[in-house]
């Protein structure tokens, strides 16, 4: 581990395989104290998550946020600037697959102050065609929206 890749936070949203397991790492082997999973389903419970990914509930209780409000990755950012602002977070690493890295980089850093500090941490995937023309599409209209607002 090095120094620049230390950071207050870890925030993940949810969404694609691998992505959770990875930030649950970070958490556990101290390159990060605090997790927000943002997009969690409304009906999940803190215990179920913790079963489902093997996270004790001494985790769960000291690390590990579980975000309900959002429902996509606009959503996803709004969410974790509040959380961010709540926690005095300055440091963070952004986890999310490599295809969706780009564009929820772009929606975070867009509603973070520019003094806090984002790594990317792709968790490596194998996306099929249509999956990255999808992606291309929504960055497309994302990175429209955010040049040109309103």
């Amino acid at each position: 581990m090095t120094e620049a890749r230390q950071t207050d936070a870890v925030i993940v949203p949810t969404g694609g395989a691998g992505r959770i397991p990875h930030g649950l790492e970070i958490v556990r082997s101290d390159e990060a104290q605090l997790m927000l999973v943002t997009g969690v389903d409304r009906e999940v419970r803190p215990a179920e998550f913790a079963a489902e990914f093997e996270a004790s509930m001494e985790l769960m209780e000291c690390c590990v946020t579980l975000g309900f409000e959002a429902v996509d990755t606009r959503g996803n950012a709004t969410e974790a600037a509040q959380w961010v602002k709540d926690k005095q977070v300055r440091s963070l690493r952004l986890v999310t697959s490599d295809w969706h890295m780009r564009r929820a980089a772009g929606e975070l850093r867009d509603v973070l102050p520019t003094n806090i500090r984002v790594i990317e941490d792709a968790v490596h995937t194998e996306p099929s065609l249509f999956t990255l023309f999808l992606e291309f599409n929504k960055f497309l209209a994302s990175w429209i929206s955010r040049a040109w607002p309103g």
